[in-house]
């Protein structure tokens, strides 16, 4: 009876998950000082950020444009892709414990850090970048005002305000926001009372319904269309991930982030679509597109309006540079960014003050730059780059049907796939140029940071996302495609070891006949007394201490611990590897059991690869074991390793094929000779070396006969540069000592071996020699 133990797989446990609960000092200051709520955490950043420059300065634009309808349309379109990406985000946050970042951390915990960062990184640029844009939109509202200031020095004071009151707490920046939000309902309200007391003189059979899409004084009014106008507007509906990059301080962010976020979306909607239709019915169509001021000029008390415009612009900017602060400070939590180790450090007040000076640099060398008008779009793009990896993330995680995918908040499939579309259609209507570009910065990002090996301490879902590729792959091909795959073909060994430092000495040899793209099982056999049992005799103390069974059981754990590391020697060297251990009461056992335990498998092992360094006593377990590999249609590989020569130089291999007499005519069933031509043709392409196909023939009238096979064997088996030798003239017996000599023989081996033939040829041919037996379900010529 064989019982089987798998490779154990590291579970990190999620009570100590750093970015689902805290581990580090740092996240437990930070979770000492998560204060905030849903209201000032969430729905005022959000909410300012979204009521923001566009709508003092642009909703009226947009109007005269589009016309009435056409300006409604543009409105909740935009507001539809936010809305559903706010879902989307909002159902993640329900499922998992986010940590600090925001949107970086919701999909670092679902695609990894690669991923996460591949995104992060330009989103903190951006986000850093929005905060000049803001302080410019901020200076033009000043001027408006005093227009004999000086610009720079309005920039400047902005700037210097900004970083004050980010740098002393983000506390202080909530309170800043508050008393910034009553200034912007102020002017709401005066657009309210301007509505009142008569404002809205346009008759509804004056409006333009559609069109006319004159353009704007930039372009001299030569026109422009309703996708150009969206582009436009639609940076107003960027603001939604402002209270998400609050997550780290926020006290439940679960129900913090889909609370504030979605009241905030639904308060601006309908805040934009009232102003539109005010604006609408308050101006003619010649002032909506002439005066970016229409607003203020036709409100009830224009100060007002104007302190809300400094208001929207100053509190975005503030958003912006906390959220950015707190973005960079999460990556360099988990070392995705230079210099992570000061960046990822705290108050004691959980303020991250070294992300807040590196992010108040980047904003001062941006403002001195003086024109980002350029760089605009970019920013915008890279912020639905975030949106749209928000959908796929939901998306994916509601396709794999995973069990830990327990969102409280569950919203359809179809939502996040439209938000999926709906982003990347937007990105391209946009700015096709900048899309492309934008894309091309994040994937350069991504494999950046799959180079430098990041170590995430917390599980994602991307074994779940392969794993349901895999499952369908192997659906397709069991249920749909041809059962015969030759040209499919790679080596998958299966290698059978009962003392791990025996492994040693051929680890070369299956190295060079897996790599690139094949794999191996490493199966352990410890029951076979070889191996674990000899270990625990000679483990110390095992007499003294505890019983026999109990220095079984450690040796057990150290047997599997060397299988381990000879796993990540393989894999270190590029070579796909895992490992098992099979308790039966002898080797043939339980390698059988191994065999017929794979049977079912969609990746399972198709060569065996046996070593006959074992002691004598095991050949008629090899026996066995060769008759059953035929049974369950595995190759077979014995290794006979040369004490002395060992492999050699590697630039020699012979294959030696059997006299084919009296049918030379080449067919697709070559007999027992396609493993060996691709076990020497794995071989010849690692080594660089030089392959010989040598044939000896009984009947010297057969040697043209012979040539003529072995040159169209190996024209079909595509090996053009191998050598052919037909020998007519000496037996094989004696030949085979005089044939050329290699690094490694390749015979073909018998159903039933002949293991004092085996030994034999090893000593005369003094090489290394491999005996293959073909399992049916390779082709050298396919």
């Amino acid at each position: 009876m064989a019982e089987v133990t798998a490779e154990p797989k590291q579970q990190p446990d999620k009570e100590l998950n750093p970015d689902l609960q805290g581990s580090s000092e740092e996240q437990a200051t930070t979770d000492q000082h998560r204060n905030f709520g849903t209201f000032g955490g969430v729905f005022t950043p959000t909410l300012l950020t979204i009521l923001g420059v566009i709508m003092y300065l642009r909703t009226g634009w947009v109007m005269g444009n589009a016309g009435i309808f056409g300006g409604l349309v543009i409105i909740l379109l935009a507001f539809a892709i936010a809305a559903v990406t706010g879902l989307s985000m909002s159902s993640i946050t329900t499922n998992i414990r986010i940590g600090a970042g925001g949107a970086y951390a919701i999909i670092c915990q679902s695609l990894g850090l690669e991923v996460g960062g591949a995104v992060g990184i330009p989103r903190y640029l951006s986000q850093a970048l929005a905060v000049t844009m803001y302080i410019f939109g901020f200076r033009e509202g000043w001027l408006y005002i005093f227009p004999g200031h000086s610009a720079i020095l309005v920039d400047v004071i902005t700037l210097i305000a900004l970083f004050g009151i980010a740098y002393v707490s983000a506390d202080l920046a909530i309170k800043t926001e508050y008393v910034i939000m009553a200034i912007i309902a102020g002017s709401l309200i005066s657009v309210l009372l301007a509505a009142v007391n008569g404002s809205m003189t346009q008759p509804l059979t004056s409006l333009k319904w559609w069109g006319p899409f004159a353009g704007s004084p930039a372009n001299d009014f030569s026109g422009t269309d309703f996708w150009k106008v969206f582009a436009v507007f639609f940076p107003a509906a960027t603001g939604i991930m402002a209270g998400a990059n609050m997550s780290g301080d926020l006290e439940d962010p679960r129900r913090a982030i889909p609370l504030g976020t979605m009241w905030a979306i639904g308060v601006s909607l309908v805040v934009y679509l009232l102003l539109a239709y005010w604006l609408a019915r308050s101006a003619t169509t010649e002032e909506l597109t002439s005066n970016y001021y229409v607003m203020m000029d036709k409100a009830y008390w224009s100060p007002i309006v104007n302190a809300g415009l400094l208001g929207a612009c100053f509190s975005s900017a503030l958003a912006s540079i906390v959220g950015a602060a707190r973005i960079l400070q999460a990556m360099g939590n988990h070392g995705i960014v230079p210099a992570s180790g000061w960046l990822e450090k705290l108050t004691k007040k959980g303020e991250p003050r070294n992300a807040m000076l590196v992010t108040g640099g980047i904003v001062l060398v941006s403002v001195m730059l003086r024109d980002l008008n350029a760089l605009a779009p970019l920013i915008t793009l890279f912020f639905l780059i975030t949106y749209l990896m928000l959908n796929v993330v939901l998306f994916v995680e509601q396709s794999l049907g995973l069990v830990s995918f327990r969102p409280l908040l569950r919203i359809p499939r179809w939502v996040s796939f439209a938000g999926t579309v709906g982003c990347l259609i937007i990105m391209f209507i946009v700015n096709p140029t900048f899309s492309l570009i934008s894309i091309a910065v994040t994937a350069a990002c991504y494999l950046w940071l799959v180079r430098i090996h990041l170590d995430a301490p917390f599980e994602d879902v991307r074994s779940g996302l392969f794993v349901s590729i895999a499952e369908w792959a192997a659906t397709l091909v069991q249920e749909d495609l041809p059962a015969a795959q030759e040209r499919a073909w790679k080596p998958n060994l299966l290698v059978p070891i009962s003392d791990a430092k025996k492994l040693r000495g051929t680890f070369t040899i299956i190295e060079h006949l897996t790599a690139p793209n094949g794999s191996i099982k490493i199966v352990g056999l410890p029951a076979d007394g070889q191996g674990v049992g000899e270990t625990a005799r000679n483990m110390p103390g095992a007499d003294v201490r505890g019983t026999a069974g109990e220095a079984l059981t450690r040796a057990n754990g150290t047997f599997r611990g060397e299988l381990h590391e000879l796993m990540h020697a393989f894999r270190e060297r590029g070579v796909f590897a895992s490992w098992t251990t099979i308790q039966a009461d002898s080797f043939a056992d339980g390698l059988i059991a191994g065999m017929q335990a794979l049977r079912g498998a969609f990746f399972k092992p198709n060569v065996v690869f046996l070593n006959l360094s074992a002691p004598e006593s095991r050949e008629a377990e090899y026996r066995r074991i060769v008759d059953e590999a035929e049974n369950e249609e595995l190759g077979t590989v014995l290794y006979a390793g040369h004490p002395d020569s060992g492999l050699g130089r590697r630039q020699r291999i012979n294959v030696w094929i059997h006299d084919r007499s009296p049918d030379w005519d080449l067919t697709m069933d070559i007999g027992n000779l396609n493993l060996p031509l691709l076990t020497a043709y794995k071989l010849q392409q690692n080594w660089n070396a030089k392959m010989r196909l040598i044939m000896v023939v009984e009947n010297p009238d057969d040697r043209e006969k012979a040539l003529g096979f072995l040159r169209e064997l190996k024209d079909a088996a595509r090996m053009p540069h191998a050598k052919v030798i037909v020998e007519a003239d000496a037996p094989f017996g004696e030949y085979v000592r005089e044939a050329p000599r290699a690094d490694v023989n390749v015979f073909g081996l018998l159903r039933d071996p002949n293991f004092d033939f085996i030994r034999r040829m090893m000593e005369e041919t003094g090489s290394t020699c491999l005996f293959v037996r073909d399992s049916g379900r390779e082709s050298a010529l396919a």
